[in-house]
């Protein structure tokens, strides 16, 4: 049997109707230099020009074949870049850094000692953090400094995510900031909050939907607004530029309902009896299951609706999950 985090009808209720507020896994890189807007056009999947200072957007590294090896939310502010990586590649990240930023361009530098970044979940965090106190609220795709108990903050407000803000705040108020928001009515999460609320997005992971084979538009880098077709050359950019204009990926990452408890395997067949892919993630709610899968291409465009998914019959839907596909 597949594992993944279980939530009961409260939990989802909470997580998508109010605001829960959890540490995010992600670690923070500072990164500066006379030209470091120009390095990191040159690696970045997504265009750090247009939107300015004051923005946040979403991208990747590639290899140099196009695939993919980290996914990143980078804040631009007016002296620096904020970059936020999955903690578990931060390593790996700041090697690419070493061997591609020269040094009196641009540099990186790990700050993820003294900063932590909390994430916002629900419909109601925005105007629970208003109600708060901490306002304004960034628009979508913008982020805000200010400060709480005298220290510095940054709101950043993506465009399309998982959550709906994220904080990043100095390690020593954060104690401070999270009992003051709590008590405002913002519940703490976990990282089954985490987890939950990235399935429900169709959000892919490293690990899970995202392995050293993927290429960005096989886990929906495209609907996330994650890869820019027009800013210019960056690492793996060929590759990602000839499949998007002249091709088509081969998987897509799409959705599965089950009804009752997780399937207890992971392979996926086609009504033909072929493999179609394998289930990667699961979600676990009340009366059903909800997983995802980078599915073969042919399979959609055969109009297949069900499939054998695990040993068991699931639905085959379009992500993000829909209301429908939680409650019926």
């Amino acid at each position: 049997m597949i594992s993944g985090p279980t939530l009961g009808r409260e939990h989802l209720r909470r997580l998508r109707q109010d605001a829960v507020m959890v540490a995010a896994p992600l670690s923070v890189l500072g990164i500066a230099g006379p030209k470091a807007l120009e390095c990191l056009q040159g690696l970045l999947t997504n265009d750090l020009a247009k939107p300015g200072a004051g923005s946040i957007t979403y991208g990747a590294l590639l290899t140099p074949k196009g695939m993919l090896v980290v996914d990143a939310w980078v804040i631009r502010l007016a002296e620096q870049f904020v970059w936020l990586t999955p903690s578990a590649r931060k390593d790996p990240t700041l090697g690419i850094f070493r061997k591609s930023l020269p040094p009196r361009l641009a540099s990186a530098e790990d700050q993820s000692a003294g900063r932590t970044v909390l994430a916002l979940y629900g419909a109601r965090a925005i105007a629970m953090l208003a109600d708060a106190g901490i306002s304004p609220a960034p628009e979508p795709g913008r982020v805000i400094e200010t400060v709480f108990g005298g220290w510095p903050l940054i709101l950043a407000r993506p465009a399309i995510a998982p959550f709906a803000v994220l904080m990043i705040v100095g390690s020593e108020v954060v104690e401070s900031l999270t009992n003051h928001l709590t008590r405002s009515g913002i519940s703490l999460g976990d990282e089954t909050d985490v987890e939950a609320a990235r399935i429900l997005a169709g959000w892919p992971a490293l690990g899970s939907e995202v392995d050293e084979k993927t290429l960005p538009q096989e886990v929906r880098y495209d609907e996330n607004e994650g890869v820019s077709y027009t800013k210019g050359c960056y690492v793996g950019q060929e590759t990602v530029a000839r499949l998007h204009f002249r091709g088509h990926a081969n998987r897509e990452l799409r959705g599965l309902v089950w009804q009752g408890g997780p399937p207890p395997a992971s392979s996926v067949i086609r009504p033909d009896g072929k493999p179609a892919g394998e289930i990667s993630s699961v979600l676990q709610l009340p009366d059903r299951t909800l997983g995802l899968i980078k599915i073969r291409r042919e399979v959609l465009e055969q109009g297949v609706t069900e499939l054998d998914a695990g040993g068991a019959t699931a639905r085959l839907v379009s992500l993000p999950f829909a209301t429908s596909d939680l409650t019926e």
